[in-house]
């Protein structure tokens, strides 16, 4: 049942079958249940992307996020965790207990991957304040509970990037 996948991964999360992947952004490293954020994930995205009627809006674009200069990998995810914490999760609420669930799991992923990162010194340059204000400006373009569910319907090209992070430094 739908219930049961949420409380699985939860489970997994408890137990030792979680495996943690360190990613690096720039000189900070944090550790990331990237499997488990994407159990999550698929079990909110659906009602995300059904409810999305707006079609011509784009808050969170792949080419953003391809952009990112050179170190500023660091700052670029600080703000954008702080977006999808304190803008979008605050503001997603599927009528669905199970949906509620897995998204407050995801939320709480997002905090304490904040949390992991608060030890790190992450410079932010012009260009990348100016990145997620654009987030921040076609997030305002929209009613805010439709703005959160097309965020997290977005969340895909996140959970891409935070992946790829992983990939980079190891040889």
């Amino acid at each position: 049942s739908m219930l049961l996948g949420c409380l699985v991964s939860l489970l997994l999360i408890l137990g030792k079958a979680a495996e943690s992947r360190t990613l690096h952004a720039d000189s900070c490293s944090f550790n990331v249940h990237t499997h488990e954020l994407r159990k999550y994930y698929s079990d909110v995205r659906s009602h995300a992307i059904s409810g999305d009627t707006e079609i011509g809006v784009k808050i969170l674009d792949k080419s953003l996020i391809k952009n990112v200069q050179e170190g500023q990998t660091c700052c670029f995810l600080r703000l954008l965790l702080r977006f999808y914490v304190e803008r979008v999760f605050s503001h997603f609420s599927p009528s669905e207990p199970h949906q509620l669930r897995c998204s407050s799991a995801l939320a709480n992923a997002f905090v304490s991957i904040r949390r992991d990162m608060h030890k790190c010194h992450c410079h932010c340059g012009e260009e990348t304040q100016r990145q997620i204000d654009s987030m921040h400006t076609e997030f305002d373009k929209l009613q805010i509970q439709e703005a959160a569910q097309k965020a997290v319907g977005e969340l895909n090209t996140v959970l891409d990037w935070l992946e790829g992070l992983g990939h980079k430094t190891q040889n």
